[in-house]
């Protein structure tokens, strides 16, 4: 079936000599993967690699046929031209870990509207930031509400936070619960839009141990996760 359609590049491996396999979530379809032929090596064809980055915003026209399959690409354009996320070394290093993310966690090749238009603001979001060493956090634990797994809401006056259930309550009932700093800035986290993450004041520290508990809550609630191999250059890059 020839679809036109949304779509944000999650990943893109090359393949023999010339060859590029990509991975990309779509308005219309969920997750599809592509093999586009000679991609690497064509200075005439109509794909450049360029345009299969990590996070890339397209509109596509593509032939889908479902179960698994490899699809076939007919057209592809970059519908949002980003000014800095491919090109400000942090950002770029924070592109490829919530890549890496999207790849270890978002497996469904059915339509999400809501989970494709959170992608789609967030990166728009980050690519125009002035400010967003934290903005990974925020976006990881707001990408638990579209994968069914957000933390408990409402009754954040608990001082222990039970990461097997998601729930927050009045004393630790088994090794997953902590209290504590990274208790207090989940209760935070929870009430905060990304624009106001600014205001939030973060030491090396604080980060690093809050994503490492975030990526923790992740391997919990998400069978055979795996964490991103670009997690080292990350923490170099805000080290």
């Amino acid at each position: 079936m020839l679809i036109q359609t949304k779509a944000i590049v999650i990943s893109a491996l090359k393949y023999g000599e010339a060859d590029l396999i990509v991975k990309a979530y779509t308005l219309s379809d969920g997750l599809c993967t592509y093999m586009l032929k000679g991609v690497l090596k064509s200075k005439k064809g109509k794909f450049k690699a360029s345009m299969f980055q990590s996070l890339t915003q397209l509109e596509i026209i593509a032939n889908h046929r479902g179960g698994g399959k490899l699809e076939y690409l007919k057209e592809a354009k970059v519908t949002s031209n980003y000014q800095s996320l491919h090109t400000h070394p942090v950002k770029l290093s924070i592109a490829m870990f919530l890549a890496e993310m999207l790849r270890n966690t978002i497996h469904e090749e059915e339509r999400n509207e809501p989970l494709f238009n959170y992608l789609e603001y967030s990166f728009q979001f980050l690519d125009a930031a002035d400010k967003f060493a934290s903005f990974h956090l925020l976006f990881l634990l707001n990408l638990t509400r579209y994968l069914g797994f957000q933390p408990e809401t409402g009754v954040e006056d608990l001082p222990v936070f039970n990461l097997l259930d998601g729930v927050f309550q009045d004393f630790s009932s088994n090794e997953y619960c902590i209290e504590g700093k990274n208790v207090d800035l989940l209760k935070i986290m929870l009430g905060t839009e990304f624009d106001e993450l600014q205001h939030i004041k973060l030491n090396k520290t604080s980060r690093n141990d809050f994503l490492n508990m975030l990526l923790l809550y992740y391997e919990l609630h998400i069978e055979g996760f795996r964490k991103p191999k670009s997690l080292s250059v990350l923490n170099e890059i805000f080290g």
